[in-house]
C-alpha cells in the first residue's frame, strides 16, 4: 500500500490556487476538467516532489472544485485519504474479514472507499488498471456515506 493524496474541496479556485501555489509554495503538476460531473481536479505537490508525485511516487494535494456552489459545513470540505493496492478486491476481502465495512464497493475493480473509527473517509485505488468486474463486488450496495 503506498500514501496517494489528500482531497480537499474548495469553493474558489483561483484564491486556492493563490493560497497553496502563490503563497505556501506547491507546484500544480495535473489538472482534470470533468464537464459531465461539473468539477475540477488540480494535483499540487511540493516543487521537489513534483516528478515523484507525477509518477506516484510521492503524496500530492488534490483541489477539487465543484462547479455547483456547495455548503461544506460539517466537515465536507476534507475530502479523503487515498492509498494505491495491488489487489483492490483482496485488501476489501481483508478489510471486511476484519469488521469494516466497505461503504462504496469496488465494483469497477478500480476504486472503493471505506471509513475510519473517526469516520474520516479513505479511498482505496486499484494499483494499474482496474481488475475485471467481480462478484460479490459488482452487486455489493454502497452503505452509508463515503
Amino acid at each position: 500500500m503506498r500514501y496517494l493524496h489528500t482531497m480537499v474541496r474548495v469553493t474558489d479556485l483561483d484564491a486556492s490556487l493563490d493560497f497553496y501555489c502563490n503563497k505556501l509554495g506547491l507546484v500544480e503538476f495535473d489538472r482534470h476538467e470533468q464537464p459531465a460531473g461539473r468539477f475540477t481536479l488540480v494535483f499540487l505537490a511540493a516543487p521537489q516532489d513534483v516528478e515523484a508525485a507525477r509518477a506516484r511516487q510521492a503524496p500530492a494535494v488534490e483541489l477539487t472544485y465543484n462547479w455547483d456552489p456547495e455548503d461544506y459545513g460539517g466537515g465536507r470540505n476534507f475530502g479523503h485519504l487515498a492509498y494505491a493496492v495491488d489487489d483492490i478486491y483482496a485488501a476489501c476481502q481483508r478489510l471486511m474479514d476484519a469488521g469494516v465495512t466497505i461503504n462504496r464497493p469496488p465494483r469497477d475493480g478500480r476504486m472503493a472507499f471505506i471509513r475510519s473509527p473517526d469516520n474520516i473517509s479513505v479511498e482505496l485505488l486499484q494499483a494499474g488498471d482496474p481488475l475485471p468486474a467481480a462478484e460479490p463486488w459488482v452487486s455489493m450496495p454502497n452503505v452509508g456515506v463515503w
